[in-house]
């Protein structure tokens, strides 16, 4: 209930009538005339205007020629999230996450295509502008998209351009009404707004604009006053529930007055943020790719890393990787992976000081110098420097045993092979946890030292360590390799 003791309520309408939308059309005036046709309320403080992209996108001439749709998708994309068939659903220049770009091919002449607005939000604060110049009111913008939506059936209208309009609403760190405190809560207002408008706009009743009353205080102020008189479209004054406001015609509106300043004013006088807010970054998208994209996106994603922030690695992370590696193949329906975690300093550190002691009676019964013992010692600070060491093993139970070496020779290799792709699994799964990795042989060259050290059955064959840690710095980019320098076709 609000101060008056009424129930919570709005209004929204769609403005029909609305001509076909030109290139270098002003819009502001044509949703003016629009609005304030006979028989409508007219616009007034505090209105939130829907406007559908597709009219601001031939206002400003965003149709080019295509006669490839396929290409004007290529060129509008940054990066694909997932592909089944002639589908794409696509990461925009805008970072807008959609089908196909954004780019339409309907309601245009044959051979062209519609692309988005170039900036959405600045299509918003023109329109809003104009309104304000036009009739003399302060009223939100939202320009609208059609978008699906992960996890649900159907499609809906969002936000993806705003001026003068609170496009979220944080409940962070409020309470619920039972006292809870609220941790997570932020509110999608802009596109709660698009849908509503979508309810009237339809999509194909040729009715491109609605416009939502009653909701004043998720709209900003342009000359960042607070609720107070005000005038309307036409300088008059008029009647008023909670202090003087006026449609855009001279007549009264409904609602409950201006809304408050926009919390970081943003562009436009007090625009807010606008709907670029509403962008989740995809490096923080917990589903920024589709299945598929995902798996071969994981497998490139595993770099080796040397260097570790001092953050913690979670144990529970590293046993999640564990059990990704014991999925790989393996002979005669055996399971040849073991994984000994290191998870304490004093386990780490004995290990490794027993390993450079028998890596150096080794250097120097090969004839090394002492310094050049020294530097190759040097390469081992990798896995001292991690705050996390496995040491992967590789265990024959279950192998064949054969009476000649040649065939004994290739059951080994066979159950090595094994123990490679469930190391493999293992790194690429790390990197999913987004934990960097780094493999090094060393445990190989030294077996009954780790198994001594580490307390291992004498079956357990360890096959190199992996350091494990947050990277420091993120790695190199990765060179192209074709896939064709390591292909033959017979």
């Amino acid at each position: 209930m609000n101060p008056r003791g009424e129930a919570p309520s709005y209004q929204v309408w769609a403005l029909p009538g609305f001509p076909e939308v030109q290139d270098g059309d002003n819009l502001a005036k044509l949703v003016a005339d629009a609005a304030t046709a006979r028989g409508l309320p007219g616009l007034a403080h505090g209105d939130i205007l829907l406007v559908t992209s597709k009219i601001v996108s031939k206002a400003e001439g965003r149709i080019v020629e295509a006669a490839d749709r396929e290409a004007a998708i290529d060129a509008e994309t940054v990066r694909v999230v997932a592909r089944r068939g002639p589908t794409r659903i696509v990461e925009t220049r805008h970072g807008f996450v959609m089908a196909a770009a954004g780019v339409d091919a309907s309601n245009t002449p044959a051979g062209t295509v519609l692309l988005l607005p170039e900036d959405p939000d600045a299509s918003a604060r023109r329109i809003r502008d104009g309104l304000r110049e036009v009739l003399g009111v302060d009223v939100g913008v939202v320009v609208t998209d059609t978008f699906g939506r992960p996890w649900r059936n159907g499609l809906t209208d969002v936000a993806i351009g705003a001026a003068g309009v609170r496009v979220l609403d944080d409940l962070r760190g409020g309470t619920d009404t039972y006292g809870n405190p609220l941790s997570a809560t932020v509110v999608a207002t802009a596109d709660e707004l698009a849908a509503a408008g979508d309810l009237v706009k339809g999509k194909a009743d040729g009715l491109p604009v609605a416009v939502v009353r009653g909701l004043p205080h998720v709209v900003s102020s342009a000359d960042e006053a607070g609720p107070g008189p005000r005038e309307n479209g036409r300088g008059e004054n008029g009647p008023r529930e909670n202090g003087p406001r006026e449609n855009g015609r001279g007549e009264s509106g409904r609602g409950e007055g201006v809304g408050q300043q926009g919390e970081d004013g943003g562009h436009g006088g007090g625009g807010g943020e606008g709907g670029r807010a509403l962008v989740r970054p995809a490096a923080d998208d917990m589903f920024r790719l589709g299945t598929s994209e995902a798996v071969r996106e994981a497998v490139l994603l595993r770099r080796t890393v040397r260097e570790f922030t001092e953050e913690p690695v979670d144990g529970a992370a590293v046993r999640r990787a564990v059990a990704a590696a014991v999925t790989a193949p393996a002979p005669h329906h055996t399971t040849p992976w073991r994984f000994v975690l290191l998870e304490s300093a004093e386990s780490r550190t004995r290990l490794l000081d027993a390993m450079r002691d028998a890596w150096i009676a080794d250097l120097r019964g090969d004839g090394f110098s002492e310094e050049s013992v020294a530097k190759r010692i040097r390469r081992g600070d990798v896995l001292r420097k991690a705050p996390y060491l496995v040491v992967p093993c590789l265990v024959m139970d279950g192998s064949h045993t054969y009476p000649d070496e040649r065939r004994n020779a290739a059951e080994r290799e066979m159950f090595v092979v094994a123990a490679g792709a469930g190391v493999q699994n293992f790194l690429v799964a790390l990197a999913g946890e987004r934990l960097g990795s780094a493999w090094v042989s060393s445990t190989m060259f030294c077996r009954d030292v780790v198994r001594g050290v580490l307390g291992l059955p004498s079956g357990w064959d360890p096959m190199g360590a992996v350091a494990v840690g947050h990277a420091a710095v993120s790695p190199p980019a990765r060179g192209d390799r074709s896939a064709e320098a390591f292909v033959t076709v017979r």
